[in-house]
C-alpha cells in the first residue's frame, strides 16, 4: 500500500476536502502533476480542470477553477478560487470545472 500524506482542498467558501491521500493528479498551468508521499516541494498555479484523489479504496474527483497548489513536508494544499465535488468520474469533474469557469466569466461582465 502506498504511503499516505495530508491533503486539503480549500476554496473561499469552505474546505472542500481534507484527509489522507495516497495519490493525487492535478492540472497546473505547466501541465499535469502526479503527487505521491515524499514529493519534492512545489508551488504551482492550478489550471481549470479535474483533480483526482485516491484515498484508501476511494477515488474522489473535484472540479477546480484556478488557484494554487503547494507541496511541502508531506502536506499538499490546493487553494482554489472555486471547487466542487463531482458525482462521478474525471470527465464529470472536468465538465463541472468548465461550468465554474464560465460562471465566473459571466459574473465579471
Amino acid at each position: 500500500m502506498a504511503k499516505p500524506f495530508n491533503l486539503d482542498v480549500v476554496s473561499p467558501e469552505a474546505t472542500v476536502w481534507s484527509g489522507e491521500a495516497t495519490f493525487v493528479v492535478a492540472r497546473t498551468t505547466e501541465g499535469e502533476i502526479g503527487i505521491l508521499a515524499d514529493h519534492e516541494p512545489v508551488m504551482a498555479a492550478l489550471a481549470t480542470g479535474a483533480v483526482k484523489i485516491e484515498a484508501g479504496n476511494e477515488t474522489i474527483t473535484i472540479g477546480v477553477h484556478g488557484g494554487f497548489l503547494q507541496i511541502l513536508n508531506n502536506q499538499v494544499t490546493l487553494l482554489t478560487d472555486r471547487a466542487e465535488l463531482a458525482e462521478g468520474d474525471v470527465e464529470e469533474a472536468k465538465k463541472l470545472a468548465e461550468e465554474l469557469r464560465v460562471a465566473e466569466e459571466g459574473a465579471e461582465e
